[in-house]
Parts: structure tokens; C-alpha cells; sequence
């Protein structure tokens, strides 16, 4: 039982030691990320060694738009007309992406932003986790 309390006293402290995500680390979603891993709500890890497609964000004012774009080997990026809208919302201690198409909603918690690194969770408790891409090129 000891054993048990300390464990959960750990996690507890663990847990409260985490960053939160602030208002103005919002901004560095912008840009291009690739996914590097998905973990599911049982522990299973998914990693993604090469991304057909990549995520662009672009994030003003707590609204904007997230693409799939396609790398080429000479370094660019091929886009198409289809985007997802995004709803910068606060809820309590917390950040989420509220995106919008003409088909469907959801919204995604963000769990750690920093200039390299990324992690988004939706409400299945999927997390990706993304990282910056680095070009390819055949120079």
C-alpha cells in the first residue's frame, strides 16, 4: 500500500512539473512539421521514419489554416487548394486547435509546442508527435 501512495505521489509531482503550454508559444506552431511518432491510448508507438505528406501551419490572431503539402527532391513543397480552419480556443488551463472543413469537426489538445518539437492529442487520446522536417534534396 506504501509502495502504492509513493508511486502515485511520484506521478503526481511528475505531472504538476510539466510546462503548460502559454498563449504565446502558440506562435510557434507556424510552419512545416512532419509526424514523427503516434501513440495510442494503450501504449502502442507508431513511428514515421519518411512522411509522404507534411503539415504547414499558419496561425494568426487564435484563427488560421493547416495543409498537407507533398516534399520534392528539389527542396519545394507541392500544395493543393484543400485546407483545414483553425480556431486558436482557451479552455481553463489548456489549448486546443478547433479545426473546421466542410465535412467534419474537431479539435486537438496541445500538449507541448517548442521550436523543434510538437505533440498534439485528440479526443480518442491519440498523440502525434511532430517534429521540424528536414529537406531532401538530390543534389
Amino acid at each position: 500500500m506504501r509502495k502504492a501512495v509513493l508511486i502515485g505521489f511520484v506521478l503526481l509531482v511528475l505531472m504538476a512539473c510539466q510546462e503548460k503550454v502559454k498563449p504565446e508559444d502558440v506562435a510557434k506552431i507556424n510552419g512545416y512539421w512532419e509526424i514523427e511518432t503516434v501513440t495510442t491510448p494503450d501504449g502502442n508507438e507508431k513511428e514515421y521514419n519518411i512522411s509522404e505528406t507534411i503539415d504547414y501551419f499558419e496561425i494568426k490572431n487564435d484563427s488560421g489554416f493547416r495543409k498537407k503539402v507533398m516534399p520534392q527532391f528539389d527542396g519545394k513543397y507541392l500544395v493543393n487548394d484543400k485546407s483545414e480552419k483553425i480556431k486558436i480556443v482557451h479552455e481553463e488551463d489548456r489549448i486546443y486547435l478547433n479545426y473546421a472543413t466542410e465535412y467534419s469537426t474537431w479539435k486537438e489538445e496541445i500538449l507541448e509546442v517548442s521550436d523543434e518539437k510538437l505533440v498534439l492529442k485528440n479526443a480518442s487520446e491519440i498523440e502525434y508527435q511532430y517534429k521540424k522536417p528536414t529537406p531532401f534534396t538530390l543534389k
